[in-house]
């Protein structure tokens, strides 16, 4: 069966996800400027040790940046930070991306930038990086985190439109645990 990355996009957009933004500072820049671009393509990979692994399009300028700064942050959106998500995508807005899209943030455990308001952050060491299709597979080591425990719902991205929950209830694990 053929078919074209539209189709497959628009299978995939089925998939709910949150939404991040993967920061680091550019080490080619004086002071380490800032950077970072809109990632929902991320997942834990391992518990010990803390590993998480994000998809960065070769395309965009922040992926050689990413490798040669050899740490990032993951930056989780909470539901009123679309706007963040927007610019750091690439939306036409001002200010835009180059100007760090004007977010607030401060320096995390590490010195990476973690956005103001964010509802949980991850600052990673890159453990690998794996080239697959037009992507490559950064994989993090996690080497500080901090989540905020009053937080707002997060930002969720499905069928290419943003979902805000409205109602959410909290169930019971069924089943049995693994050992």
């Amino acid at each position: 069966m053929e078919f074209d990355s539209d189709t497959f996009r628009r299978v995939m957009g089925h998939f709910a996800t949150g939404v991040s933004v993967v920061t680091t500072l550019d080490p080619s820049a004086a002071g380490e400027r800032p950077v970072g671009i809109t990632v929902n393509a991320l997942s834990s990979v391992s518990l010990d040790p803390p590993l998480v692994m994000v998809a960065l399009d070769r395309r965009r300028r922040i992926t050689p940046v990413v490798r040669a700064a050899g740490r990032f942050a993951v930056n989780i959106l909470g539901e009123s930070q679309q706007w963040l998500s927007d610019c750091f995508a690439g939306a036409p807005v001002v200010p835009d991306r180059e100007a760090f899209c004007g977010a607030a943030w401060r320096p995390g455990e590490t010195g990476l930038p973690i956005l103001d308001g964010v509802i949980a952050s991850l600052e990673c060491t890159i453990a690998g990086i794996h080239p697959v299709g037009d992507h490559d597979l950064f994989i993090g080591r996690v080497i500080a985190l901090a989540n905020e425990e009053v937080h707002p719902m997060p930002l969720l991205y499905y069928r290419r439109r943003y979902l805000r929950i409205e109602r959410a209830t909290t169930l019971e694990l069924e089943g049995k645990p693994e050992e």
